[in-house]
């Protein structure tokens, strides 16, 4: 059985994404006065009480998009009143019944004699704003629900309202296998390659560049196990950042990152790495992120180059993801996309596992033989014993007599041994020196 999905749908600015955003308790839409800001599918698991909800933001109905993507918008909001089991039709109760709301509610008529429909009057920011609600009555689709995203008002009734139209989720697994974020730059293919993975025209693919503004979660199944996979907005330098809307894409994105289990990094394999690819490739590396490098757009290359060669090139010019494998592909053909999330289910699931105590020091006690610590400033390193404290990056503790007499060179040796003899080969690890005073006198 699978969840409900609750189609958020309205005119430009009445506040679809405030109120996703509302009953998701977390901001999953950026939210702007500017109309058409969002523009892809963005969804957000809400739970209540005994139902568990996909709910959809969507674009609004009607906006002239500037960059000329309003075709494109009106593709995904048909794409998500097609998939929804229940529209949520919102309407700004300041603004009263307009034009356009009344043009959307003729449209949602059709659809709404197959699936059940509520009429949400959003911004009742002050009991003043209360009677306006019984306004929308006009629209002919029944009794309207008044509400306030932003003061919270209405909320829960609304909730309870959805929920007594759609089916109980008790027992439906909605944890995902594993979350992985697409990110690059600006048209390396991220949105093609997403579309590729999930097999469906899930978010908005165009040439113009900053068309995903948003960190879209795109649920798709594999092999009878469900996955989400993040598309992002393109990271750019600070300094061409221009706007709000563009400051908040690049924070979605780096958030993306975060809680992402496994990171594919795109590059677009027909232009040289840049400044931004590779401070994206610092972030990856700093935030100790499983990581595959992802050679996109490989069929532009016109076979100049061999593979080993550009991988050459990448550790040359980004050596903090030397560990990072590396995928050649070509998205907008689906070719070596699926090899990619291959490789990332192998990557997490070596990185989720833990080395036994025992284990991990028979191998430490094996690296300290092969080359013991060398005295530092007249102080002689002793290591005690390691464990390891996490997993998925895997984060190993090294109980030392003094931090401070084991030199980065040492470090490396240890993290480099330890990624070796565990089998952690392509997989960031975490060595922390611990002082831990020992039980005999040094």
């Amino acid at each position: 059985m699978s969840l409900p999905v609750i189609a958020i749908i309205g005119r430009p600015n009445v506040g679809k994404s405030s109120l996703l955003n509302s009953f998701a308790g977390e901001r999953i839409s950026i939210v702007d006065s500017t109309p058409g800001v969002t523009r892809d599918r963005v969804s957000a698991l809400v739970p209540f009480r005994d139902v568990v909800m996909e709910m959809v933001d969507t674009g609004g109905i009607g906006v002239v998009d500037q960059d000329d993507l309003s075709d494109h918008i009106e593709r995904q909001i048909a794409f998500a009143l097609e998939g929804a089991n229940l529209i949520l039709f919102v309407v700004d109760v300041r603004d009263g019944i307009t034009p356009l709301d009344r043009l959307v509610a003729a449209r949602l008529r059709e659809r709404s004699e197959e699936i059940p429909l509520i009429l949400a009057a959003n911004k009742v920011d002050h009991p003043n704003l209360e009677s306006g609600v019984h306004e929308f009555h006009r629209l002919g689709l029944g009794d309207p629900h008044g509400v306030s995203a932003n003061e919270g008002w209405g909320r829960k009734d609304l909730l309870q309202k959805i929920s007594e139209k759609v089916w109980p989720t008790a027992g439906i697994e909605t944890d995902p296998v594993m979350r992985i974020a697409v990110v690059g730059r600006r048209n390396v293919g991220k949105s093609t390659f997403v579309n590729a993975m999930a097999q469906e025209e899930r978010v908005i693919v165009s040439e113009v560049p900053g068309t995903t503004r948003d960190a879209v979660d795109v649920r798709f199944q594999k092999d009878g196990r469900e996955f989400v996979v993040i598309d992002t907005a393109g990271i750019q330098r600070r300094k061409g950042i221009k706007d709000s809307i563009e400051f908040y894409s690049q924070v979605r994105t780096l958030g993306a990152i975060q809680r992402a289990d496994v990171v594919l990094f795109l590059l677009d394999a027909s232009e040289e790495i840049t400044r931004a690819d590779k401070k994206l490739g610092e972030t990856i590396s700093k935030a100790h992120k499983v990581c595959v490098m992802v050679a996109n757009k490989w069929d532009l290359s016109g076979g100049k180059i061999a593979t080993e060669a550009y991988a050459k090139y990448l550790s040359d010019r980004m050596p903090g993801m030397i560990y990072a494998p590396i995928v050649f592909t070509t998205a907008k053909d689906s070719r070596n996309t699926q090899a990619a999330i291959d490789l990332a289910q192998n990557l997490y699931k070596r990185a989720s596992l833990r080395a036994g105590t025992g284990q991990l020091n028979r191998v430490m006690k094996a690296i300290l033989q092969h080359r013991p610590p060398p005295a530092k400033r007249g102080k002689s390193g002793k290591i005690y014993y390691a464990t390891q404290v996490t997993a998925c990056p895997p984060v190993f503790v090294v109980f030392v007599n003094h931090p401070k007499a084991f030199s980065n060179d040492y470090r490396r040796y240890i993290a480099n041994s330890l990624r070796e003899a565990l089998e952690f080969e392509e997989i960031p690890i975490r060595v922390l020196f611990r002082q831990r005073e020992s039980q005999y006198h040094d």
